[in-house]
């Protein structure tokens, strides 16, 4: 019988939805970090339950082709890049694949066609939008992503798929934070100011919005720091503060204020201009929601007398589009 600390070899036959490898012995579905199909592992074993456990590699006995050896394993161990170890030819049949298992494990349909899966160019820095927490780490404030499954900060400077622009603007905020002695959230003491920072960049116009999500309304010395922050990047035409005083896991709260510029900042998709608000719902990836949304008109096929009913609408970039 298999117990914690054991280890065992094992071959990867399958990925989870979220890039775990799927490892099976005894019986049990074993779910191994960073680990891809075909490769054989040693492993480790970390939790078993009556059916699942978890596992890590503690050796690589044989490698997959389709490996990615350039990757952080930061982004794996965050979620920020759950398939990063993967070579991306490879994540889009990956991709692929799960629609089609999905058509068919859920609806029982075998006999449609599932057409590749799109991709970009460049499948890097394309984010237009961060979401970043600030904790202190090591009696310093920190800004990064959680471990998964946990709410450990681990300090990071490059996103890996945020605009670089955002990751610069999260990074001068850091120091200004740190400059003007603001204190980071404590989510065990429910003490401190500064819960996360959020960063929007127009994927075209280059104008920025910087979100503080605090605890309570005043900011000490808050003029001073967005001076600062506007002379380093001239490009920012918002700074808002939402404030967010309730415990759990929300990242913003019901109320926003201006403190500096608009509350809005403008950008456009398939040539239809946008002004996105703090809340607004806008795909975070321009480029292929370009592609999605023109992939879908082409389909449809519309003409003059249709009417299309954009339900769920956001923003409208869907409807607007059409």
């Amino acid at each position: 019988m298999l117990k914690k600390n054991d280890v065992i070899e094992v071959e990867i036959v399958d990925l989870s939805h979220d890039g775990a490898g799927v490892a099976k012995a005894e019986g049990l579905v074993f779910f191994v970090e960073n680990a891809l199909p075909t490769e054989r592992i040693r492993m480790r074993i970390l939790k078993v339950n009556k059916k699942i456990g978890f596992g890590k590699v503690e050796a690589y006995l044989t490698k997959s082709p389709y490996r990615n050896e350039d990757v952080d394993v930061a982004y794996l161990r965050t979620g920020i890049a759950d398939l990063g170890h993967l070579k991306y030819s490879e994540q889009l049949k990956f991709k692929t694949k799960k629609v089609r298992d999905s058509l068919y494990k859920i609806a029982g349909i075998s006999d449609i066609e599932v057409a590749p899966t799109l991709g970009m160019e460049h499948p890097l820095h394309y984010r237009n939008k961060a979401q970043v927490p600030v904790r202190r780490v090591n009696g310093q404030l920190e800004t990064g992503f959680f471990r998964k499954n946990s709410h450990d900060l681990m300090p990071i400077e490059d996103f890996y798929i945020q605009d670089p622009v955002i990751d610069q603007v999260v990074l001068a905020v850091r120091d200004l934070l740190r400059r003007f002695d603001l204190k980071p959230y404590d989510e065990k003491e429910q003490s401190g100011l500064i819960r996360n920072i959020v960063v929007r960049r127009g994927h075209y116009s280059g104008e920025i919005m910087v979100i503080l999500v605090t605890t309570r309304p005043k900011i000490f010395c808050i003029d001073q720091l967005i001076e600062r922050l506007v002379a380093q990047f001239s490009a920012i035409k918002s700074v808002m503060q939402n404030i967010n005083n309730q415990p759990g896991n929300a990242i913003l709260g019901k109320e926003f204020r201006v403190l500096y510029g608009q509350d809005y900042i403008t950008d456009r998709m398939l040539e239809n201009h946008f002004q996105i608000a703090a809340p607004a719902f806008y795909q975070v990836n321009t480029e292929m929601a370009e592609k999605l949304y023109q992939t879908a008109i082409d389909f449809a096929e519309l003409n003059t007398e249709d009417i299309v009913v954009d339900a769920y609408s956001g923003i409208g970039t869907i409807g607007l589009s059409v």
